[in-house]
């Protein structure tokens, strides 16, 4: 599935290339002062056309959920890091194979979406923030230690 799932996102990455001004930039970090935590924007898309469903509508809504995770996929990149795993096979001096995998594995709480709205006829994107402020908080309060009947647990 995340193989899919990542062909289908390569494959619009290609081609929608040029296209528009929209798929320039996914990623972006904003800092508001050198004291506080960056706030992490991403933008996933998804097709409408190769959505599962028998009507229009129900591939809409599968594009508009595909691309929430797309968005959530490019924070988690951004926040965790991605592995990439190649090889290359060579036979009598001759390359038979090349093949390169990417892969991320991550927990995203805290993150909020902003909108999802169509591009151009056949593609949804869906915006999603994360402010790093309030993930530190989040894990800052619920990693306390708590003391039950004289023993402290982490």
């Amino acid at each position: 599935m995340k193989q899919i799932s990542l062909g289908v996102t390569l494959g619009l990455a290609l081609l929608t290339g040029g296209c528009s001004s929209v798929f320039d930039r996914q990623v972006e970090w904003e800092y508001v002062e050198p004291d506080h935590y960056p706030v992490v924007k991403a933008v996933g898309y998804a097709p409408v056309s190769v959505q599962k469903g028998q009507t229009s509508s129900v591939r809409r809504i599968n594009a508009i959920k595909a691309s929430k995770l797309d968005a959530y996929r490019e924070l988690a990149e951004q926040v965790y890091g991605q592995r990439i795993r190649g090889s290359q096979t060579i036979q009598d001096l001759v390359l038979q194979d090349d093949q390169l995998q990417a892969s991320v594995d991550a927990v995203i709480r805290g993150a909020e979406i902003i909108k999802s709205y169509p591009v151009g006829e056949d593609t949804y994107a869906t915006e999603v923030k994360l402010d790093m402020k309030k993930v530190h908080d989040m894990y800052i309060s619920t990693s306390r230690p708590r003391r039950i009947k004289n023993v402290t647990y982490y």
